[in-house]
């Protein structure tokens, strides 16, 4: 049985998410995968994506891969990344396309001719680069991590969501956006663990060894 499996959906940056998870997990079996047999079997699932949510979302039903993740975001440990978080939600700016509604909120545009520091310094969209992440929650995930470590990032949409229950870290750029959700059995960041350094292969390791109550 695959331990891990890496949805892959053509949209992704594959490699390095299963290399940093080989690393931090060396006895468990990990595997990139478009089968959605093998997604469905295996005991933990990872949703990586990159690009444009409208192409991710109709590449992932293309790829006859959309079942098989709602149905491990209900029944397993989940973690997505970067669009893997966003398609969780109901509906993105970006295409008017809608998500998975599987948590409740929208995926909006950083609103460009507002983004400037307190000193007036225009900021650049897309939100590119390390920032500090601002843990909200104590949740296995951010287990031996600081509360404010930085994280490698690159988007230009954010979650915006009713619900402060399910947020788990916020980023500051300029404004407090959510960059991280945890609801029973899923946890989704905006960041790039596999990018980050330390911090990042940490909270890779604590999800390969999580078994939140389902």
């Amino acid at each position: 049985m695959t331990d891990i499996a890496i949805v892959d959906y053509g949209m992704g940056n594959l490699r390095s998410v299963h290399k940093a998870l080989e690393h931090v997990a060396p006895d468990s079996t990990v595997v990139v995968t478009s089968d959605p047999a093998v997604v469905n079997k295996a005991s933990r699932v990872v949703v990586p994506g990159q690009g444009a949510m409208p192409n991710c979302m109709s590449e992932l039903k293309a790829c006859g891969l959309q079942d098989a993740v709602i149905h491990a975001a209900r029944t397993k440990p989940f973690l997505g990344i970067c669009i893997g978080l966003q398609m969780l939600f109901e509906e993105s700016e970006e295409g008017h396309v809608k998500g998975l509604n599987l948590l409740p909120g929208r995926v909006i545009h950083f609103p460009v001719k507002t983004m400037t520091t307190p000193e007036g310094l225009k900021l650049k969209v897309p939100h590119m680069g390390w920032n500090q992440v601002y843990q909200a929650i104590d949740h296995p995930l951010w287990e031996g991590i600081a509360k404010d470590a930085r994280f490698y990032f690159v988007h230009s949409y954010y979650v915006d969501t009713p619900n402060s229950a399910f947020i788990a870290a916020q980023t500051h750029y300029p404004f407090a956006f959510t960059c991280a959700v945890a609801k029973d059995n899923i946890f989704a960041v905006q960041f790039h663990p596999e990018k980050s350094h330390i911090a990042g292969l940490t909270l890779l390791r604590n999800f390969a060894a999580w078994s939140p109550s389902l």
